[in-house]
């Protein structure tokens, strides 16, 4: 048996927070999370399930392999913000590298999937394992390039003739990759996790928030958290403290005094709609590329009526001059400009929204020519990105612990939040908090499946109270 029923603290009600009050609420432990802003998850964007990491081809095969793991654990705890849909993968002519550079990583994953399949039949999400890739010569591409549009496509061939039908492909190289990362829709995320919170006795959700101050208290051998929420200030006692801050983690290290190594790192994506293809079902598509060059990697993310979520990784559109800083002896906190504070924290000036999307419509339209009919969608998706230690090309990072009863989440792709919990579950068997027959059963905590009209219109409320789009919030491709 336990021995007492543990308080624990949630600041920051991002990804990594959100995940934890769940994780930690459905084991029956006291979670309080607090969280700044009126919704959760607002942090960076996401848009897509790196299910082996095919978008890095910088990261190491080790990395590749374990955001597959956690990228099939995250879509099983939580399905109902998946967009069952394909990514390509594509090489321009003018990338130093080419396709068949790709196929052994590939090759790899596709058995890592199969042996995790093996293990455990729940861990089929991606599909059958044969078919985690296909590769397409010029000539089925031609092929397909006369077919007819599918409606509602289901197979590899039928979710490749929109490529094949508006890329330009002069400009890139043979064979295309079609591979089985789907895309992951934040607004769903922010709706499902508050909808299953609020209704957990166990866990208060303390929204509009704002933690001032964490002392330790010797006596109770805990954390006595200060934090201001209706213009009144109030003070509790935690047994134990996780700070989900995300990019203002080191603020919290800071009025702790603990030791830290971080950088943080401007993103943004930028939102387009393109109403000659508003019908199209198209997959996501990558277009490889030298990051910080004028060629850089560009990222076209499908949503429903036209919209599409940019990427381009040039210093024009979603890269910025001073965008990635590091903590000083001084201070964890890594120090932004003024101008990202801004951004996050008031609002985008309209000239450079302009600006930027045009930029990334123009990037896209090199290889699909047709696409520079798009125009400005929305204001930017936006955020600062934590980035553990001094290694900008980190994508796998979970969690450490500085202190006694304090974990700091690091995470770098929101996939990796559910290791995270893991690991601070073990630290809350040996303070006696939790049984050690609950590690790694996470059937438990599985995040509700909740009734998907009241899940959607929660969605697209938060989407349009943060000034987005209400299509936004919905999946072009449901499950099934």
């Amino acid at each position: 048996m336990k021995e007492k029923q543990a308080k624990i603290a949630i600041i920051g009600g991002g990804v990594a927070g959100a995940t934890a009050a769940l994780y930690f609420g459905k084991m029956g432990l006291d979670i309080t999370l607090f969280e700044k802003e009126p919704s959760l998850v607002t942090g960076p964007p996401f848009c897509h399930l790196h299910a082996g990491g095919n978008l890095y081809r910088e990261i190491s095969d080790a990395q590749c392999v374990t955001l597959l793991k956690q990228s099939i654990d995250f879509l099983r705890f939580y399905p109902y913000i998946v967009d069952y849909r394909p990514t390509v993968i594509v090489l321009p002519t003018t990338d130093k590298s080419t396709p068949e550079a790709l196929l052994p990583r590939l090759n790899l994953l596709s058995k890592e999937y199969e042996t995790l399949i093996a293990q455990d039949k729940e861990n089929e999400v991606l599909g059958k394992a044969e078919n985690y890739y296909r590769s397409y010569s010029k000539e089925e591409i031609l092929q397909l390039r006369e077919k007819t549009l599918v409606q509602k496509p289901s197979t590899c061939d039928e979710w490749m003739i929109p490529v094949a039908q508006n890329i330009d492909l002069e400009k890139v190289q043979f064979p295309l990759i079609m591979v089985q990362e789907f895309g992951l829709n934040l607004f769903r995320l922010a709706a499902g996790t508050a909808l299953n919170l609020e209704a957990m006795e166990n866990v208060a959700l303390h929204t509009q928030s704002i933690v001032h101050n964490v002392q330790k208290n010797y006596d109770l051998d805990g954390w006595d958290v200060s934090y201001v929420q209706d213009d009144a200030s109030h003070t509790e006692h935690f047994d134990y403290l996780i700070n989900a801050a995300g990019f203002r983690t080191g603020k919290i290290d800071d009025l702790l005094s603990v030791p830290c190594k971080a950088m943080v790192e401007f993103k943004a994506a930028y939102i387009s709609q393109w109403d000659d293809h508003n019908d199209i079902k198209f997959p996501e598509i990558i277009f490889h590329g030298e990051r910080g060059t004028p060629q850089g990697m560009g990222q076209f993310t499908p949503y429903p009526h036209g919209y599409f979520q940019l990427h381009g990784m040039t210093k024009e559109i979603t890269l910025y001059e001073d965008g990635l800083v590091a903590n000083t002896a001084l201070s964890c906190q890594p120090k932004l400009g003024k101008d990202f504070i801004d951004k996050i924290e008031k609002e985008w000036k309209e000239e450079e929204t302009i600006t930027r999307t045009k930029a990334a419509i123009k990037h896209l339209s090199q290889y699909v020519p047709s696409f520079s009919t798009a125009k400005v969608g929305s204001k930017p998706l936006f955020g600062a990105q934590q980035i553990p230690g001094d290694d900008p090309t980190l994508r796998v990072a979970e969690v450490s612990f500085p202190r006694a009863r304090y974990a700091r989440c690091e995470i770098v792709k929101v996939s990796s939040a559910l290791d995270m919990c893991d690991a601070i579950a073990k630290e809350l068997v040996t303070l006696g908090y939790v049984e050690k027959n609950i590690l790694g059963k996470r059937a438990f905590a599985r995040a509700l499946h909740v009734d998907d009209a009241t899940l959607t219109k929660r969605a697209q409320t938060i989407a349009e109270a943060r000034h987005y789009p209400r299509a936004l919030a919905n999946r072009t491709m449901p499950k099934g």
